[in-house]
């Protein structure tokens, strides 16, 4: 007898990922606002990484700043393109859709400070490298890319293995 089981559908999973992922960005904004406003920076790990406040008004990594339009609409309609791929491939490889999750939650956080305050919250000030202050959202956007990327890679080779597989048993 073949067991039946309900299946959690895998769309309310991404949704629970961007969800937790906006979460944690509003949160960890929120406490930067409230704790480091008022001064200049925080060394967690002197002359590595610090927690410094920022308001950005551009893009990532404060580029092209001043131009919060601009990135309100860019930023919509790829956040509009994400949801129709979710629904759409919401079947497909589970990895690529977490990515996609991961990303969409990332616009999210910072879409809701460039409404909210016309700028967003930046505190993660990793100076090891002299890098630029971003926040979580930041890094989910950034972690979800590389995700995005690494399963597509894997994708296109498993493609390519199944492909010279069937080709060689074709041919005998």
């Amino acid at each position: 007898m073949k067991e039946t089981r309900m299946k959690f559908p895998r769309l309310i999973l991404y949704a629970a990922i961007a969800a937790a992922v906006v979460a944690a960005d509003q949160l960890t904004k929120y406490a930067a606002q409230t704790a480091l406003r008022d001064i200049e920076t925080f060394p967690l790990i002197r002359g590595v990484l610090h927690l410094t406040y920022v308001e950005n008004t551009g893009a990532a990594f404060g580029m092209m700043a001043d131009k919060r339009w601009i990135f309100m609409v860019l930023s919509s309609v790829a956040l509009v393109a994400m949801a129709v791929f979710a629904v759409i491939n919401r079947n497909g490889r589970m990895m690529t859709n977490v990515a996609v999750a991961m990303i969409f939650g990332g616009g999210v956080g910072n879409m809701i400070d460039r409404f909210a305050n016309g700028f967003v919250v930046d505190f993660i000030d990793f100076r090891l490298i002299n890098f630029w202050v971003f926040n979580v959202a930041d890094s989910f956007v950034c972690i979800g890319c590389g995700v995005l990327i690494l399963s597509l890679i894997l994708g296109e080779i498993k493609a390519r293995k199944e492909k010279k597989t069937a080709g060689g048993e074709a041919g005998e």
